[in-house]
């Protein structure tokens, strides 16, 4: 969660009052900014369609590009932001010619054309830009930017026992899900909590029923770190044994901002500035991409480290979903099958105690490891309409 207050903190920023700059009539309709430190998305309005040629790729300042089939109008200039210093839109024959002088050597990561949609009445052409080499570092020094904030506690996890009450889960010859789930989910905390770095909170610490929702409301409202559901798989086949771990799936990403933004004040849960909905738009997309690359990076640690406790683990074990227990977009979150509960040596396993202590300890581990790591890189929202470039 600091790491992802700390990349809005930075974009409300960089994207303010100069991240916002309209042009006079034309076919470019203006330019738009959303910046996170190293990396800043460049948003051109559009009346129409059109394709884009790179003329100077950033590398050395500055960044040209040609947009066929648009006019620019009268032209217009401003300010930039993040990356971006200033910026100038004018005409070239029959297109237009958009030039950004940068405050440091840049690449251009992606850039894509997306159509009208999701309220946006017009097209727009998305750059996403990152500073690159020793130019970039020793500029930055030059830049002032907001400090990340000392976290003064410890980080939080929230741990999920999947099911329970009315809802009982899946069933194995001896035990249900929702009872190996509360088993698991108080030894893990319990071995949270005996390192003593971590405050830990359970979604249900007895057999009752939490919504789903409800869930994912505990952790976001707790300001959590981590968040992680305990389930146990079930399948037709009673051979099929195996742990696996479950992220957000990108169809489940476009489910969660939709999920987020149904309310008129969404913008205020993650403190955005809330004066263009187009710019919050952008943030929310920066938040929602930099927490599914933090829960992809603590599953593959997770699973390493399930891997060398010799749990057994499917074939395919990191999987994507849209789960509603992923689904908020501001906290790192995945969802743990710990086992098959229809497998009997999985269910042997997962009713002994000793055997899901161990289990549980090795995600403690995991979870060490995590907290231990530098944070994955922050990369720019995609969009299912923007495979390939224009």
């Amino acid at each position: 969660m600091t790491l992802l207050a700390f990349v809005v903190v930075c974009a409300v920023v960089l994207a303010a009052s100069r991240g916002f700059a309209w042009g006079a009539a034309g076919d470019v309709l203006g330019l738009r900014f959303g910046a996170d430190g190293d990396r800043t998305r460049v948003v051109i309005d559009l009346d129409r369609t059109a394709s884009g040629r790179v003329i100077e790729d950033g590398s050395t300042g500055r960044l040209i590009l040609a947009l066929s089939g648009v006019a620019a109008g009268q032209g217009v200039q401003g300010d930039g932001s993040g990356l971006v210093r200033a910026y100038r839109v004018a005409g070239s024959g029959g297109a237009s010619r958009i030039e950004l002088d940068l405050s440091r050597g840049s690449a251009i990561e992606r850039r894509f054309l997306l159509p009208p949609g999701d309220g946006v009445g017009h097209y727009r052409y998305v750059v996403d830009l990152k500073a690159t080499g020793a130019a970039a570092s020793a500029a930055a020094r030059s830049i002032p930017r907001p400090a990340p904030p000392r976290r003064a506690e410890k980080p939080l996890v929230v741990i999920d026992a999947g099911h329970g009450g009315r809802d009982p889960g899946a069933s194995g010859a001896q035990i249900q899900e929702k009872a190996v789930t509360l088993a698991a989910a108080r030894q893990l905390k319990a071995e949270l909590e005996r390192t003593g770095r971590y405050r830990v909170r359970l979604t249900r610490d007895d057999d009752a029923y939490v919504d789903l929702y409800r869930r994912v409301s505990i952790a976001r409202q707790a300001d959590a770190d981590l968040f992680i559901s305990l389930h146990a798989d079930a399948g037709a086949d009673p051979a099929l044994r195996g742990a696996s771990v479950y992220t957000l799936s990108e169809q489940g990403a476009g489910r969660a901002v939709r999920e987020f933004t149904r309310g008129d004040n969404w913008h205020r849960d993650l403190h955005l500035p809330g004066r263009d909905p187009s710019v919050d738009r952008i943030l929310l997309d920066m938040t929602q991409r930099a927490t599914q690359n933090r829960s992809a990076q603590f599953a593959r640690v997770l699973l390493t480290h399930l891997e060398a406790a010799e749990h057994p683990l499917l074939r395919r074990s990191h999987r994507d979903a849209g789960l509603a227990v992923l689904l908020a977009p501001d906290v790192p979150a995945v969802l743990l099958e710990m086992g098959f509960i229809t497998n009997p040596e999985d269910e042997r396993a997962l009713t002994d105690e000793r055997a899901r202590r161990r289990l549980m300890r090795a995600v403690a581990q995991g979870i060490d490891r995590y907290f231990q790591q530098p944070a994955a890189p922050v990369l720019q929202a995609s969009n299912a309409s923007a495979s390939g470039s224009p």
